[in-house]
């Protein structure tokens, strides 16, 4: 079976890649990267070595190195070398501000026909409020036992 990917360097590729390799100042992900793509060259100045070679050689599985293979062929050198962008965007999280606002928020008399704030009539609130875009009920209850406040 014929591999899916092959890399191919070009002369300046191999001379950025080797410098990457040498020098003291690299992160260890990128000096892995780097060296993997060159164990992996097809091109006129290396001799590929077989994927699962590599991967052995280098303390990584081989699906690692057939995804760095891949994103080398369809995006290019410096997509190879950094990681991938996470897929989905970093939970909000929140600050003191929004505990202070919260915590007063709960100590403040309950709305109408309520005998006392819940969890749920707070995360509404905050919302409709505009002091956080969302938040789940989770966050609010965290939040509170954050600071030892009880609803009850």
């Amino acid at each position: 079976m014929a591999p899916r990917y092959t890399v191919t360097l070009t002369e300046d590729e191999r001379s950025q890649l080797a410098a990457l390799t040498r020098s003291g100042k690299t992160a260890a992900s990128k000096f892995i990267h780097a060296r993997a793509l060159l164990l992996c060259d097809a091109g006129p100045h290396g001799s590929p070595w077989k994927v699962a070679d590599v991967a052995e050689a280098l303390g990584v599985t081989t699906r690692t190195i057939e995804h760095l293979k891949e994103r080398f062929v369809e995006e290019g050198i410096e997509a190879a070398l950094e990681r991938k962008p996470a897929a989905k965007p970093p939970k909000l999280t929140f600050d003191g501000a929004f505990d202070a606002r919260l915590t007063a928020l709960a100590c403040s008399p309950a709305p109408a026909g309520r005998a006392r704030w819940t969890v749920r009539l707070l995360a509404e609130k905050v919302v409709e409020l505009k002091i956080a875009p969302k938040v789940s009920t989770m966050s609010i209850h965290r939040a509170l036992k954050k600071t030892n406040l009880s609803l009850t």
